[in-house]
């Protein structure tokens, strides 16, 4: 994380964790081929939600956003390595590991 970044989110960190989220486990072959990035953010989405219980909301970083959407809208990676900080006031944040 550079330092623009870090001065950005000055709160207090609480817990991290480093997860590998599966992306392809979540039906990618019924989803038709034109909406699968967008799905691939809403699973990354729910899942940090399922694993962090977060009292405030769920952000993505824009790296991992990136990754996701690198090879277009049509073929996302099959899984994504991230970071996850979850500040005292239930703020979830996730970075690309």
């Amino acid at each position: 994380m550079s330092e623009d970044e870090q001065a950005d989110f000055d709160e207090e960190i609480q817990e991290e964790r480093f997860y590998t989220i599966p992306l392809a486990k979540k039906g990618f072959e019924l989803t038709p081929r034109w909406k699968r990035s967008k799905k691939a953010i809403k699973v990354v989405r729910e899942f940090l939600e399922r694993h962090m219980k977060p009292e405030g909301e769920v952000y993505i970083s824009q790296d991992v956003n990136e990754r996701i959407w690198e090879n277009g809208i049509k073929n996302p990676p099959r899984k994504v390595r991230v970071r996850v900080t979850k500040s005292i006031d239930g703020i979830v944040r996730a970075y690309l590991a």
